[in-house]
């Protein structure tokens, strides 16, 4: 009887967190989590504050930007779903879409201190759990 229980365990074990990612991965392709409202920010870089002296920047770098700055400004699930229509927009994002989600979850514990659940309650599946990840290893430190 135990040793049945504890391969039902195991198996659940490791079969689970696999269902959740994929359910997780799943439901954000199905949900909208961004409003279809024609007043969204537009997450550009301007080019009128480019500096002369240093090389051209990445589009990654001014989304990376905006994005931060709606952590603190805002909360993090605003940063999120500017996040998921910067990559909707610009699909070549994809690539850094969890750097910037796990820069979003350590930013969202610096501004919350040491508060880490209230940064994880803003949590989502985007570019998989990244921003979790993000957050677990901001609280870590």
């Amino acid at each position: 009887m135990n040793s049945a229980a504890r391969r039902i365990g195991r198996t659940l074990a490791l079969v689970l967190p696999v269902v959740l990612v994929l359910s997780g991965t799943l439901a954000v392709t199905r949900v909208p989590w961004a409003s279809t409202a024609t007043d969204s920010q537009m997450l550009t870089a301007s080019s009128g504050t480019a500096s002369t002296k240093a090389g051209p920047r990445a589009p990654e770098d001014a989304v990376r930007k905006q994005l931060l700055i709606d952590v603190q400004r805002r909360n993090p699930g605003v940063a999120l779903t500017h996040l998921q229509e910067a990559v909707a927009k610009h699909p070549s994002l994809a690539k850094r879409c969890t750097y910037l989600a796990r820069q979003i979850g350590r930013a969202a514990v610096a501004k919350y201190g040491g508060a880490a659940h209230r940064a994880q309650a803003f949590s989502r599946p985007v570019c998989d759990t990244s921003y979790a990840s993000g957050v677990a290893a901001a609280t870590v430190r």
